[in-house]
C-alpha cells in the first residue's frame, strides 16, 4: 500500500487526501490551523458569509424601486434594516467552525489519519510532525505540500486586530466600523469594500491603480467603480497608501502624496505571501521563486522527487478550487491514475461584489494584446426582459469566440449571481462548443441566462 503523507488541511490538501484514500492509499493529513485551511475558517467560507448579509442588504435597498414600501417609513427601508454585526460575526464563525467539522469528519469516514500538528521536509520521503506530545516521523512514497498563504503585512501599516485589520481579523469585531478605510482595491479589498459599504459604514477605497480590480475586465470594473460611487462609497484611485497608524479610536492613512484619510477602521488588503518557510525545503531539493511560491508543474510536481505541492502556497492561481484541482491531480498522478494537466484556460472565478464578477477562458486584455486572435460581443443586461423586472440596471455578458470555427474561448458575465451564470459559459469552454451549440440550447423565458444564448446569436455574424 502506497502511503501518503499532506502538509496542510486547505482545499488542496482535503481534496488530495480524499483521492488518495479513494485510490486505496495509506494518508495523513499533518495540519496546524484546523482542517479546511483558511479558505473555510478565515478567508473565503467567513467572507461570502459575510457578503451574503451584504447582499440581503442591496436588496433592501434597492427595493423601493420595485414599489417597496413599509408602514411609516415610505421611501426610507434604511430606517428599518440595520445590520447587528456582532451577530453576523458570530453566524460567519459558527458556519466555518461547522463546514471545518464536516470536512474533517468526512476525512475521518474515509479512513484518513489527521495529525494537529505542523510539518517539514526531512528529505522528499520522510515529514517530521511536530505536535503536542513531540515529534513524530512519517515515511512517505509521496509527500504533498499544501500549506497556503497568509495576508501580506506592510511594515508601515502592522495590523493591531482592533483598529488595523487584515481580512482575517475582522471577524472579531462587535460593531460596524463607522468609516473604515480599505487600503488595495484588488479582490479582497474590492469584496470587503463592497460587502461594508452595503452594511452600512462609510467606505473609503485607496487604490494604487487606475482603476478597481486592476486584474479583471476593465470595462466590468468600470461598471463596479460607478456602482460603488453611487452608492456612495469613495474611490480614491491612484493613491498609494504610504503608512496606517493608530490614533485613539481612530486610525489615520497616509497617501505617498502627503494627504490623509481618517476613519474608525482600516482593512489592509494588499496580496498574500506563501506560508512556505520552515518547511525543509532547501534541503529536499523543493525549489522556490524569488517570492517564496513552491514551483510545480502542470501536474503539481515539485524539483524533488515524489514531492507535490497545492494551492496558495504555489502562487498558480490562488483560487479554493484551483487548489482542489491541484490536490487531486497530484494524487492521480501520485498513485499512477489516469490524469490530464491542469488547464488554467478552462477556470472560472467570481469576484463577489454588488454586482458579482466572473470570468472563464481568455480575457478582453489578452484579445486587445494579440495573444489570441478571438471575436468578442458585449450585450448589456439592461435590455434583458428579467433584468428589467428585478430593477437591475447595472452589469452585461461578454462571450469571445475563435473565428472561422465559432468556437467559444471565454467570458465574462457582470449581475447578480455572475458566480452561477458562469457555469453555462465554462462548460462551453471547457467543452469547446461553438456559438451554434450555445445559441440552439433552449433558455428560459425570460432568464438572465437568455442573455448568455443572446450573445452566441450576436456571435454567429462576427466569425
Amino acid at each position: 500500500m502506497s502511503r501518503v503523507v499532506v502538509i496542510g488541511g486547505g482545499p488542496g490538501g482535503y481534496e488530495a487526501a480524499l483521492v488518495g484514500a479513494q485510490l486505496g492509499a495509506e494518508v495523513t493529513v499533518v495540519d496546524s490551523d484546523g482542517i479546511g485551511g483558511s479558505a473555510v475558517l478565515t478567508d473565503c467560507v467567513p467572507s461570502k458569509t459575510l457578503i451574503a448579509t451584504a447582499e440581503l442588504m442591496t436588496s433592501v435597498e434597492e427595493s423601493r424601486q420595485l414599489g417597496v414600501r413599509l408602514p411609516g417609513h415610505p421611501g426610507d427601508l434604511d430606517a428599518v434594516a440595520t445590520v447587528d454585526l456582532a451577530a453576523v460575526n458570530a453566524r460567519v464563525r459558527a458556519l466555518a467552525a461547522s463546514q471545518s467539522a464536516d470536512i474533517a469528519g468526512k476525512l475521518e469516514a474515509e479512513g484518513v489519519t489527521v495529525v494537529a500538528g505542523a510539518g517539514r521536509l526531512d528529505g522528499p520521503t520522510r515529514v517530521v510532525a511536530t505536535t503536542a506530545g513531540g515529534e513524530q516521523v512519517l515515511e512517505a512514497d509521496a509527500v504533498l505540500l499544501a500549506t497556503g498563504a497568509q495576508p501580506r503585512i506592510l511594515p508601515t501599516a502592522k495590523p493591531d486586530g482592533d483598529r488595523i485589520l487584515t481580512w482575517e481579523q475582522v471577524y472579531d469585531l462587535e460593531e460596524l466600523p463607522s468609516r473604515l478605510i480599505v487600503v488595495g482595491s484588488g479582490v479582497t479589498g474590492a469584496e470587503f469594500a463592497s460587502a461594508y459599504n452595503a452594511l452600512g459604514s462609510d467606505v473609503v477605497l485607496v487604490s494604487s491603480r487606475d482603476r478597481v480590480l486592476p486584474g479583471e475586465d476593465a470595462q466590468a470594473a468600470e461598471v463596479l467603480e460607478n456602482v460603488f460611487t453611487r452608492r456612495g462609497m469613495t474611490v480614491l484611485s491612484r493613491s498609494r497608501a504610504q503608512t496606517v497608524s493608530r490614533e485613539g479610536d481612530g486610525v489615520i492613512v497616509t497617501l505617498a502624496d502627503g494627504r490623509t484619510v481618517e476613519g474608525s477602521h482600516c482593512l489592509v488588503a494588499v496580496g498574500s505571501v506563501p506560508n512556505s518557510s520552515d518547511l525543509g525545503l532547501t534541503e529536499a531539493g523543493v525549489a522556490t521563486d524569488a517570492r517564496g511560491f513552491i514551483a510545480v508543474d502542470r501536474v503539481s510536481r515539485t524539483t524533488a522527487q515524489g514531492v507535490y505541492a497545492a494551492g496558495d502556497c504555489t502562487g498558480v492561481l490562488m483560487l479554493a478550487s484551483v487548489a482542489a484541482m491541484q490536490g487531486r491531480i497530484a494524487m492521480w498522478h501520485a498513485l499512477g491514475d489516469a490524469v490530464a494537466p491542469l488547464d488554467l484556460r478552462t477556470v472560472s472565478s467570481n469576484v463577489f461584489t454588488a454586482p458579482e464578477i466572473a470570468t472563464v477562458g481568455w480575457t478582453q486584455q489578452a484579445v486587445d494584446a494579440g495573444e489570441i486572435d478571438a471575436a468578442g460581443v458585449m450585450l448589456p443586461l439592461a435590455g434583458n426582459a428579467r433584468a428589467k423586472m428585478q430593477g437591475l440596471r447595472d452589469g452585461f455578458v461578454k462571450l469571445f469566440c475563435r473565428p472561422g470555427t465559432g468556437i467559444i474561448v471565454g467570458g465574462v458575465v457582470v449581475g447578480p449571481r455572475a458566480s452561477e451564470l458562469i457555469h453555462a459559459v465554462s462548460l462551453a469552454v471547457a467543452g469547446r462548443l461553438t456559438v451554434e451549440d450555445v445559441a440552439h440550447a433552449f433558455t428560459v423565458y425570460p432568464s438572465i441566462s437568455g442573455s448568455i444564448a443572446e450573445a452566441a446569436r450576436r456571435l454567429h455574424t462576427h466569425w
